[in-house]
């Protein structure tokens, strides 16, 4: 992984966001990212949604069996279907990957890479797929991923289910997936708050992209 010469400040800017509308949440990670230059901070959102699907740019109707009232919106992230809701850590990630030196894939091997490492803290074994982006384990599905990159700026980033009600996972296939099961911490014997993990996965990105400056922000979305 690229790391920050010891000249090189890398500062990296943390919201912990509580939860918020998914679309409001939307826009103002697009809004940043069109307003940022080459001398904006990147920025780590953690935030939690209230129920929603959302369909990724290659997203298919018929993957979504019945919304049962949900809210379905199309989005601008990669991959298909997916579901968010309370008691689900979802981390945006808005870096600018050329200055990181990375690309998409690295990107992508590096918060499949700082999931699996939190997970290990709690005794669990998570492993990632080549071709299917995300975490499991035991075949189960405990991290999603799905970003979006414009002009060398990422946004979106995964999600982790910790404590919800995993129900609406039914009535989709799950990242296109028919069939794939889900799982979440509070089914493999792990209680915790959300926030309980926001530390170690700052650690992750600190430790494997370089940053040395961190900064915690306000809560304040910008749209």
């Amino acid at each position: 992984m690229k790391t920050a010469s010891n000249t090189e400040k890398r500062t990296l800017v943390i919201r912990r966001l509580g939860q918020q509308d998914y679309h409001t949440t939307w826009l103002a990670m697009k809004n940043f990212c069109s307003s940022r230059n080459d001398n904006t901070s990147d920025e780590v959102w953690f935030v939690e949604h209230p129920p929603v699907f959302t369909q990724g740019v290659s997203g298919k109707p018929e993957h979504i069996h019945n919304a049962n009232g949900i809210p379905i919106v199309q989005s601008d992230r990669g991959g298909q279907v997916t579901y968010h809701g309370p008691g689900q850590l979802i981390m945006y990630v808005l870096f600018d990957l050329q200055r990181l030196g990375i690309g998409v894939r690295t990107l992508v091997d590096t918060l499949e890479l700082a999931t699996i490492n939190v997970l290990k803290q709690y005794g669990l074994t998570g492993i990632a797929k080549k071709e299917a982006p995300g975490v499991y384990i035991d075949d189960k599905k405990i991290a999603s991923l799905g970003l979006r990159v414009k002009k060398g700026y990422s946004y979106h980033g995964l999600s982790l289910n910790v404590d919800m009600d995993l129900t609406p996972f039914s009535f989709i296939n799950p990242c296109g997936y028919e069939g794939l099961d889900v799982t979440q911490l509070a089914n493999l014997n792990v209680k915790c708050l959300l926030l309980d993990l926001v530390p170690s996965l700052i650690d992750e990105l600190k430790n494997q992209l370089g940053y040395n400056e961190l900064v915690a922000a306000n809560n304040l979305l910008e749209t």
